[in-house]
């Protein structure tokens, strides 16, 4: 359960600003409670506390003043092809693991969910504020036409490549490289995960 000591009153309004749904709180010694994503936040006088199944929902966001280059790790699994389909995505530091998550997106194709990993990992990288991102995964299909090496004739999958390529333009510097699945375990092993707990 991570705990930020930060001012509260700012961390509220970083928060509202994100779109979270902030309320009072429950006890006399909470100041507030915002809900984001999978994750609440209780903000006590000098700190506020995560909770919740995914706390980078929150903690992205209040610990966003980071600037630097981070390694973004994404994938998408689809049981099925399509069927119910998850993602899971790392960022890399040189630091060490900055965040990680998985979650269910629904039903998908494995390609539409790869897209959907690669799409939070840019989100989840904006987020914590990084001005540069290395994005990696192991779909050549989605490295290459997000690079516009290959064309697609799937109207949705041009509709995400558009919403990736917009996402990446918000950053000062980006690349996006085909890696190894083995390199790209550990986010495959978030998105299985999230799947089997599903």
């Amino acid at each position: 359960m991570p705990t930020i000591e930060c001012d509260v009153a700012a961390a509220r309004e970083r928060l509202a600003d994100a779109g979270a749904d902030v309320e009072e709180g429950n006890t006399p010694h909470e100041r507030w409670r915002a809900s984001l994503g999978d994750a609440t936040a209780v903000a006590y006088e000098d700190k506020v506390v995560v909770q919740g199944k995914n706390p980078a929902d929150v903690t992205a966001v209040l610990e966003g003043e980071r600037g630097g280059r981070v390694h973004a790790y994404f994938d998408g699994a689809s049981r099925g092809n399509p069927g119910p389909a998850a993602v899971g995505w790392v960022l890399v530091s040189g630091d060490g693991i900055v965040a990680e998550g998985g979650e269910t997106i629904g039903r998908a194709t494995n390609n539409q969910a790869e897209y959907e990993a690669l799409t939070k990992a840019l989100e989840m990288a904006s987020q914590y504020g990084f001005d540069e991102v290395e994005a990696k995964g192991d779909s050549q299909l989605i490295v290459k036409q997000v690079k516009g090496a290959w064309n697609t004739n799937d109207p949705e999958l041009k509709e995400k490549r558009i919403a990736v390529r917009q996402l990446l333009e918000g950053f000062d510097d980006w690349s996006l490289t085909h890696v190894p699945r083995e390199v790209n375990e550990r986010a495959d092993d978030l998105a299985n995960e999230a799947l089997d707990d599903a």
